[in-house]
């Protein structure tokens, strides 16, 4: 049994960061990642402290009966979101994907479309462009992508994707620790 990574998915599905549950707990926020990372166990005592913050029971916790979630999602059960403002489409393709470790977008760019500017964060990022050409800002410098092209960085500094084409561009990307 995974003790840490179902704490860590009790803590998302409530909407609270490592550091709110620690102070919820009592526990600090390194303590509450190497749980949620498996590399520490908690006594019983602070498990049913964990617990209880998250709204579930030792019993509901240790059910082993566990619904399953589908594998395929059909275009229905996405999510769009349209920004007519900065020339964008984005399509969540898996619902609530957000609380899963990797999050995957389809983003279309309208004529010098561009998403805003995203702050540094622990966020891996993969995208691999579908149709057109695409510009990477991170921190300083700049990277193109066409079509056929794959990209990967760890966000740590301020980035941006735009559109680089007279025409549209349609992108996949896949994020760790979601920030769109």
């Amino acid at each position: 049994m995974e003790i840490g990574s179902k704490i860590k998915r009790l803590r998302l599905q409530s909407g609270l960061t490592q550091e709110e549950l620690g102070e919820r707990t009592d526990l600090t926020k390194g303590y509450i990642s190497q749980l949620e990372r498996e590399l520490n166990s908690p006594s019983i005592e602070t498990l049913f402290s964990l617990l209880e913050v998250l709204g579930t029971t030792p019993k509901d916790f240790f059910d082993e009966t566990k619904k399953s979630d589908p594998v395929v999602y059909s275009p229905e059960q996405q999510t769009t979101y349209t920004n007519d403002e900065l020339n964008y489409k984005i399509r969540w393709l898996i619902p609530r994907s957000n609380e899963n470790e990797m999050e995957p977008v389809h983003i279309t760019f309208s004529l010098k479309g561009e998403l805003k500017q995203f702050n540094p964060s622990l966020s891996e990022t993969f995208i691999y462009v579908l149709v057109g050409n695409v510009e990477i800002e991170i921190g300083t410098r700049v990277y193109h992508a066409s079509a056929g092209d794959a990209v990967y960085y760890v966000a740590e500094d301020q980035h941006r994707i735009s559109n680089a084409h007279e025409g549209v561009s349609e992108l996949l990307l896949v994020a760790t620790e979601s920030y769109l």
